[in-house]
């Protein structure tokens, strides 16, 4: 099923404003496109365009109101929110300042009112906005309300990602069609792009990798033109989306035969990726993740250069929590997160491996289907 019952808005809705009176909060202000449509089931690719701020307030009692750009009230209006308030957009005099302004006072009738405020967030709208709101307005933090809410996903939005994977699955068996030896890296990626619409993504927002004996440099790159050679280490690092939710995992390819050197750090990879599924359960932490990975990884020397080694996964392609040693969040049932374990190769050389996972009441499921230790072998 596309987009969610009206009932798991009311559940988000009740959840939040139960959170919103034990942090005192007269109203929550959301201004990004996650905190949207997290609340509302707004989904546009709209927001590509930086010119127009989009607002949206759940009371602490009621439904939340949008207060948006006239160019969004159609839209807007095939979600479950009924109070939408516009106004014609762009506004070089009062880009909807006054209109936000007016629907807090009313809400709010002065109470302090909740912004994201903790790492991974912003607030997606003009610093003069956020000044002129200051002005008569008590802003305050959100008590991490939103992101406290994210983290454990129901299991309809566990199903919209569990898709986005079985898609990105099926791309990933289809590589060998698109890549050998002479094919430069740039058209691989624009064809294993093309792979996974043909298998049913909405789109691919974002896509990296590399190409390199041995292994690679970093894990975000894009394409350049240098051609598939054999021996090469081939790594796709894909975050598509199905409904509104991503997947984000990785597959190593070696092109020809793989060297003794870069099968036997696959192998290792996979072992530290089982490493940590075995351990996670409710109540283990993600610090216990990060020492089960990088023991295997780098004997217990800390971790590599990525500095994480895994992280939350949903509306977003990374969200919270990070597998870090110092993040000891507690793994609770409905968290969907990456695994992804790296290894140096040679200096300046790594290799990467990804999969996702959720978090259920008696362990792990894999959301991706898990890599074999030997590593994926492309024809010559």
């Amino acid at each position: 099923m596309r987009g969610f019952s009206e009932a798991e808005f009311h559940n988000r809705r009740d959840r939040a404003q139960d959170m919103m009176a034990e942090a005192g909060l007269a109203a929550l202000l959301l201004t990004t496109e996650p905190e949207l449509r997290y609340y509302s089931g707004f989904l546009t690719r709209f927001w590509e365009s930086p010119t127009r701020p989009w607002f949206l307030i759940l009371p602490d009692s009621g439904d939340p109101i949008a207060v948006v750009p006239s160019i969004g009230a159609n839209l807007m209006s095939q979600t479950w929110i009924r109070d939408i308030r516009t106004w014609r957009a762009p506004d070089l005099g009062d880009d909807g300042v006054s209109l936000l302004r007016d629907t807090l006072h009313e809400v709010a009738a002065g109470g302090p009112i909740g912004l994201a405020s903790g790492m991974e967030s912003h607030v997606r709208a003009p610093l003069s906005t956020v000044l002129a709101l200051q002005d008569t307005l008590h802003l305050t933090s959100d008590a991490d309300i939103t992101r406290s809410l994210r983290l454990t996903k129901s299991p309809a939005e566990i199903g919209k990602i569990r898709t986005a994977c079985e898609i990105a699955d099926r791309a990933f068996a289809r590589v060998g069609e698109i890549a050998r030896v002479g094919v430069p890296l740039e058209q691989v990626f624009r064809r294993f792009q093309m792979l996974c619409l043909e298998e049913g993504a909405d789109w691919v927002p974002y896509l990296a990798g590399a190409a390199a004996r041995d292994g690679y440099g970093d894990v975000i790159s894009p394409a350049t033109e240098t051609p598939l050679a054999k021996n090469d280490v081939l790594m796709l690092d894909t975050g598509l989306v199905h409904d509104g939710y991503f997947c984000d995992f990785d597959r190593n390819f070696s092109v020809g035969p793989p060297t003794q050197l870069v099968a036997g750090t696959h192998s290792r990879l996979i072992e530290a990726t089982e490493a940590a599924f075995d351990l996670c359960k409710p109540g283990a932490t993600t610090a216990e993740l990060f020492h089960a990975m990088d023991a295997i990884c780098t004997g217990g020397a800390g971790g590599s250069g990525a500095g994480r080694l895994g992280h939350g996964l949903g509306m977003q392609l990374t969200e919270w929590p990070s597998i870090i040693p110092t993040d000891r969040t507690t793994l609770q049932p409905g968290m969907v997160l990456t695994l992804e374990p790296g290894i140096e190769t040679l200096p300046g050389k790594m290799l990467v491996h990804e999969e996702n996972i959720v978090i259920t009441e008696t362990g792990a499921e894999y959301l991706s289907r898990p890599a074999h230790p030997d590593i994926l072998e492309l024809g010559t």
